[in-house]
């Protein structure tokens, strides 16, 4: 299942970042990219070290698992790395899908000095972040099909990324940006998963 969970690995992260800033750059001009925010050793500069870092992980997680690493103990179950397989595949589509979604306004990174149009449509609609809650899905299953160590760290320090860019760097900015129309839009809608983590008025 290493192998598996390697090729999948490659092959989502290519589609979803290099793909993708292909697509961008072909039809806005811009590839999309902004890298770190915020000066060394602030939060927003934390959240892109510890995702630089749970990216790199997670392409060591199955690699390990290939070169002899112990799997922690329950996880080698051949269910256990099965289910693994089916929510790595759901998150690699979903990923995909709210990327789609997000059309001229997808960025990896902010600008505080940019406008992006404010998505609230198809996954939008249900959560405020979904490509974040794919990536999530799809580094977790990836994880239970390395079943080692390596793979859980990646998937802890995938979690505090996402949760220190969405709440100290992008719903920030969001709110500036968009005012009043954003502050509707957070208090209907989810921050990663539906109903839960509204932001009342």
């Amino acid at each position: 299942m290493a192998v598996t969970a390697l090729v999948l690995y490659v092959g989502w992260f290519t589609i979803a970042f290099g793909v993708r800033s292909i697509m961008q750059r072909r039809r806005t001009g811009d590839t999309g990219f902004r890298g770190l925010s915020g000066r060394p050793g602030s939060a927003p500069w934390l959240a892109g070290v510890l995702f630089a870092l749970a990216i790199l992980t997670g392409l060591c997680a199955p690699i390990a698992a290939l070169l002899g690493l112990e799997p922690v103990p329950g996880l080698n179950a051949q269910w256990v790395q099965l289910t693994g397989l089916v929510v790595a595949l759901a998150g690699m589509g979903a990923t995909s899908a709210s990327q789609v979604a997000m059309g001229a306004s997808w960025r990896v990174g902010v600008d505080a000095a940019e406008r992006t149009g404010l998505v609230t449509s198809g996954a939008f609609a249900w959560v405020r972040n979904p490509v974040f809650t794919a990536m999530i899905l799809t580094a977790s299953g990836l994880a239970l099909m390395a079943s080692n160590a390596v793979g859980l760290v990646g998937v802890a320090a995938l979690i505090i990324a996402i949760q220190l860019q969405v709440r100290v760097v992008e719903e920030p900015y969001l709110s500036k940006v968009h005012g009043d129309a954003y502050s509707r839009y957070a208090a209907q809608v989810g921050r990663f998963v539906p109903a839960v983590g509204r932001i009342s008025n």
